[in-house]
């Protein structure tokens, strides 16, 4: 007589494995899912004639205890849960209700219907989180940093005792992290050969954006020290486009500081997360930009206007440096800092400047004080529309943030 096993959680990666282990060594196998309009049957699509689907769900006591009743295992193994860690913060009592009280149904189940069946529960190396040893092992203190991990803990624990409590045979597996092309492309490792297999094949030229936290906890990963810079262009881009103080700049925020608390929950630990930005930026409303090319005498000796509207270098024709300057002046007053190159060097606008580099700075360098702006809208159309700007000597431009975590 073959022996029978339930696996709930089947549909999954881990689960699929399972059902070809099984199989191969000779068992019944029943899978149950969760009654969905939508079926996942992509990893065992290959095995659906050789296994039974039946239905149950873990937020549902009695459905799990008709299928137990049902079937009658040998064997039980508890794969489903609510897996993808950062979802658990979004989700918090879904993900509890799933991981830990779904666990308790289970067992509860088993003791009602035959104590004599053997369970197999999928714990987790989340439940150590912020570890107090490595490696670790069965004897390690739990420390959760997540609600998965948390619900996890409640699981493994809730196994024991029932295990001591009525003699069950309950085990659990604490499962570190593991990979295959089954893994789904929410996780980490997915999201990183994904991108490269699509990059290969030409149906992309960059790795996409969600994979951040991904290329970073796998470099932080391949060494013992590394040193690992993330970049989010889009912040940067919105507060250039629609402002600093828009709604739509501080969407982006809240996503960049979604994914730096992403990247802190993983970090290995002994690693520090730094958190800053390469400048600042100021918003120009219409009424603050100066427009050179529109202003009388802005334009009167100047060869070039190089710089960006926060930060103008004015080279001069020959013999027109001091007009220039003079001019500046006077129109912008104190609007704006303007200064030869020689003062603004001396000043330390710059810091330290080789006289071999000292030419590349303009003849007249202006940077414009509190909200205004030098734009060139017949030379440069694109930059004078935008709001965000950067590069003057204001606290504005120049201070930013420096925000630390450090993994213990």
């Amino acid at each position: 007589m073959s022996k029978r096993a339930i696996i709930t959680g089947i549909t999954g990666q881990d689960g699929s494995y399972l059902a070809e282990l099984l199989l191969s060594k000779g068992y019944e196998v029943v899978g149950t899912v969760r009654r969905s309009s939508a079926p996942n049957f992509w990893r065992i699509q290959h095995l659906l004639n050789r296994i039974t689907i039946k239905p149950a769900d873990l937020l549902d006591q009695l459905s799990i205890i008709r299928v137990v009743d049902e079937v009658r295992p040998h064997e039980f193994y508890n794969l489903a849960a609510m897996s993808f860690v950062p979802a658990s913060w979004d989700q918090p009592m879904l993900t509890g209700e799933f991981n830990a009280q779904g666990v308790t149904r289970v067992l509860e189940a088993i003791r009602q219907v035959d104590p004599s069946i053997r369970l197999y529960q999928a714990s987790s190396s989340e439940m150590f989180g912020k570890v107090r040893e490595v490696p670790q092992t069965e004897l390690t203190p739990f420390y959760p940093r997540s609600p998965y991990g948390v619900s996890k803990v409640f699981a493994h624990y809730i196994t024991v005792n029932y295990r001591e409590s009525y003699d069950l045979f309950a085990v659990s597996g604490m499962l570190f992290n593991h990979e295959s092309p089954r893994r789904g492309l929410e996780f980490v490792t997915r999201k990183v050969t994904d991108a490269a297999a699509r990059i290969k094949l030409g149906r992309a030229d960059k790795v996409a954006e969600g994979a951040l936290v991904a290329q970073a906890s796998w470099a932080l990963a391949d060494s013992d020290r590394a040193l690992v810079t993330v970049y989010h262009a889009e912040l940067d881009g919105t507060g250039h486009v629609f402002g600093s103080q828009s709604e739509a700049w501080s969407y982006q925020l809240a996503h960049v500081d979604k994914l730096a608390e992403q990247l802190a929950s993983s970090l290995p630990a002994g690693t520090a997360l730094y958190v800053t930005a390469d400048h600042g930026m100021v918003d120009a409303a219409p009424d603050d930009k100066i427009d050179v090319d529109l202003v009388p005498g802005l334009r009167d000796g100047i060869a070039l206007l190089g710089g960006e509207p926060r930060a103008r270098h004015v080279y001069t024709v020959p013999g027109a440096a001091d007009d220039v300057l003079a001019t500046w002046q006077g129109v912008l007053g104190a609007r704006a800092w303007v200064a030869s190159r020689d003062e603004a060097i001396e000043a330390g606008w710059f810091g330290p400047v080789d006289p071999r580099y000292a030419p590349r700075i303009g003849d007249v360098v202006a940077a414009p004080a509190g909200p205004w702006a030098l734009v060139a809208t017949k030379a440069e159309p694109l930059e004078s529309s935008l709001v965000g700007m950067h590069g003057s000597l204001t606290p504005g431009d120049q201070f930013v943030p420096l925000l630390s975590v450090t993994s213990i």
